[in-house]
Parts: C-alpha cells; structure tokens; sequence
C-alpha cells in the first residue's frame, strides 16, 4: 500500500485556465512560474499575466520571477513585483547568467521582510549560503532542483535530506524539490523532508493511479496497446 501523500503541491506552469481550474478544484496549494514555462504558455505581457493570476488566486501562495541579469535590476523588479500585492514570493536566482552571487541582494530583501523563493539551487553549498542568508521571521522558499541532479546521474535523495537539514533552523522557510520529473517524485520528495514540490499538470493528473494494483494495471497498458492497434487499422499479413 503506498503512503498517503502529506506534502505541499504546487503546479508549476503558466496556463492561466489551468490555475484557475486546478485552484478551483482544492487540487493543489500553490503556484510556481518562471520565464520559460511563460514563454511556453504565450504570455506575452509579464505584469498582466501575473496580475491577473493574483486576482484570480488570491489566497494560494504565488511565485513570479525576476527576469534582468544585472543584480540591481533584479533587485528593482523584486520590489516591483512585491507592489502587485496577493501571496506573492519573488523568485530569485541563485546566480546570474555570469555566476554573480545574488545572496548579498536575498539577505538584504530577506531583512526587509520581502519573500523570496530562491531559485535554480543544485548543491549543498548554494543551500547553506541561503539558509545564511534568509530571515528566521520572514517566510522563504528555497527552490532545489532534484530533476537537473538526478539528469547529471547523481541521486538527489541525499543532496535533498542534507537541505532539509540545513534549513532547519528556519522555521518559516520550505524547501521545494523542483523539476519534477514523474509521480513517484512526490513520494520521495516528502521521505526527503521536503515541504513542497512543484508538478507540473502532465503529472499531476496521475495522481489517480498512486497505489493501483499492478495486475490492473497491467492489463490496462495491454488494453490500451490493443486498442491503439485496432484503431490505427495495423495488420501483419
């Protein structure tokens, strides 16, 4: 039998329509966004985007990112993007695109009392310099992106306890494992200590087979083989 599933879920995409239904329906606990999966999605106008997924969701946690790669800007568009008011978190990279530091700019934000979700974290030492440079009072998310690990071969399972761990000390921030990647992530996301994990909607909505009985399920891929097969009109002669 596998274990209920207690952890945070958050859809991470940007399809309007789909955040309000998934909203709608209780199905998760908050959003995440970034500037890919924007772009993906057609979003055309950041601010309008996002002002309107703050309308729509007001009472679920939100998270909009920074986009320039000059830290004053970034810092210019942190406080920006906090003016649009709702549950917003201000996404943040770990770095810039020229590997620039931005953990003087999250300490300073962090203090103001501004919340971040930090962002595009792949090693223990990135986690440790944010976990240093948060705010015990101020509510953060530290973003780590199990999926890129496990995509170099590396097992991201350690590297996410030891976060868990590190972040300890703070106990309004969360740790997030991102870039998930299949369903059996949620389980391990949360045998991790991770609070939240970000799921994307392909994935969210296998929600319905967690815990099917293999037998079943088996016999549904051999149906779902033969069906396609008659359909596409296949023959061997």
């Amino acid at each position: 039998m596998t274990a209920s599933l207690t952890i945070k879920l958050y859809m991470d995409g940007a399809e309007i329509d789909t955040m309000k239904r998934l909203h709608a329906e209780g199905s998760v606990q908050g959003f995440t966004t970034n500037p890919t999966l924007m772009r993906k999605a057609g979003v055309s106008d950041y601010e309008k985007f996002a002002r309107e997924a703050i309308a729509a969701i007001p009472d679920l946690p939100l998270s909009f990112e920074v986009f320039s790669d000059d830290i004053p800007d970034m810092e210019r568009e942190a406080r920006k993007i906090a003016s649009w008011g709702g549950n917003t978190f201000i996404k943040v990279p770990i770095t810039n695109t020229r590997r620039e530091s931005t953990v003087p700019m999250i300490k300073k934000l962090a203090q103001e009392g501004f919340r971040l979700n930090v962002t595009a974290i792949l090693t223990l030492d990135q986690v440790r310099a944010v976990a240093d440079a948060l705010n015990a009072d101020t509510p953060a998310i530290v973003s780590v992106f199990a999926g890129r690990i496990a995509d170099t071969g590396r097992d991201p399972m350690p590297i996410m306890r030891e976060s868990a761990a590190l972040l300890k000390g703070l106990p309004k921030a969360e740790l997030l494992w991102a870039s998930t990647r299949e369903f059996l992530n949620l389980y391990q996301a949360q045998d991790a200590g991770c609070h939240i994990i970000t799921v994307p909607p392909d994935i969210l909505s296998k929600r319905k087979l967690a815990g099917s009985d293999l037998d079943d399920f088996s016999l549904d891929t051999v149906k779902m083989f033969f069906k396609d097969a008659t359909q596409a009109g296949f023959s061997i002669l």
